[in-house]
């Protein structure tokens, strides 16, 4: 492991600023960090203090005062509060779209999931990103659920990749940190001088966890992603569950794109609505009911409660974490005899 550097200062050299002087900018710890995640990604990376510190980074420093920008209707619902509560103050527009499709028209941005939280739609990368650079358009891709090791947005069109770290990349629930990978070099120094300016910098013990994770990432995808798989179809055949979304389910956007596995995360409606979905998430054993995702150890919840309407009352979000599928699959299935509002036989 490389050693955990907490220095916030270091000594000048000949009278003059090294590569290291203030933590604010870069540090030892962090850019050990980022030299993985830019390897990961294939581009240039960068360590922020949390997602959605990615997130804002990228918009303030990338995007002109009264941009527009399209975001996908399903995307992380934290992403979208933010632009109606926070960015709609300096005069930057919303449209949602279904990024399944393509883009609206007359945008300096696109902002994508792959796939999305907690619907797991999956758009044509590759499509969309053809389309948005014709009109000068940058795309942003949140490829939080997909990790690097299933997919690399950037080498299928995207100009920047973000991560939310604390979830999949770190894996054990200990970390929160965000991540942005820029295909550009400008775009890389642009949020780099941002990040500077804005003190969104990570500390270095999140930093050295992260790196920590990320000696276990592939690991873990893989092990999750066919759990996943597998806890998928037989939610899709149990008769208290009304719909199960998962891209492994054939969806041939996210069949063309991703490799290896299509991740660990799932939602799944419950027969019987609101008061079924949250009697099966606290019925739950050995699956704790808590929110986010990307551990190791797996949790769910019923996503209304954050999201409103944007998604079903009856909606539950599974993270898959690394637990053996037939203990995770008996814990589901006692959940669902519990809350589902169909009798099943013993």
């Amino acid at each position: 492991m490389e050693p955990l550097d907490r220095s916030t200062i270091w000594p000048y050299e000949a009278g003059e600023p090294g590569a290291f002087f203030y933590q604010r900018y870069l540090h030892p710890t962090g850019v050990e960090a980022e030299s993985v995640l830019g390897e990961l990604d294939g581009g240039h990376a960068l360590l922020f203090s949390s997602g959605m510190g990615a997130v804002t980074s990228v918009i303030l420093a990338l995007l002109e005062p009264g941009g527009r920008v399209a975001l996908a209707r399903d995307a992380y619902y934290g992403v979208e509060r933010l632009f109606r509560t926070e960015f709609a103050r300096w005069g930057v527009e919303l449209v949602e779209f279904d990024q399944t499709g393509p883009p609206p028209e007359r945008v300096q941005l696109v902002w994508l999931e792959t796939p999305s939280n907690p619907l797991l739609s999956f758009p044509d990368l590759a499509a969309t990103a053809e389309t948005a650079h014709a009109q000068g358009a940058r795309v942003v891709v949140d490829a939080t659920a997909a990790t690097p090791v299933l997919l690399r947005p950037l080498e299928h069109g995207a100009d920047v990749v973000v991560h939310s770290a604390t979830k999949y990349l770190g894996g054990h629930s200990d970390v929160l940190l965000g991540v942005t990978v820029s295909r550009s070099e400008d775009d890389h120094r642009r949020l780099l001088e941002f990040r500077g300016h804005a003190g969104v910098v990570a500390a270095p013990d999140p930093a050295w966890l992260l790196l920590r994770g990320l000696q276990t990432l592939t690991l873990r995808v893989e092990r999750q992603s066919a759990s996943a798989l597998e806890l998928a179809r037989r939610l899709q055949a149990h008769p208290a569950v009304e719909r199960v979304r998962y891209p492994g389910l054939g969806d041939a956007q996210a069949a063309r794109y991703m490799q290896g596995g299509f991740g660990g995360l799932l939602s799944f409606d419950v027969a019987g609505g609101a008061e079924a979905a949250r009697s099966v998430e606290t019925s739950t054993r050995a699956i704790k009911n808590a929110t986010s995702l990307g551990g190791v150890q797996s949790v769910l919840e019923t996503r209304h409660r954050w999201e409103g309407d944007r998604v079903p009352e009856s909606l539950v979000r599974l993270s898959v974490g690394l637990e053996g599928v037939e203990e995770l699959w008996a814990d589901l299935e006692q959940a669902l005899h519990s809350g589902g509002s169909v009798t099943i036989s013993p």
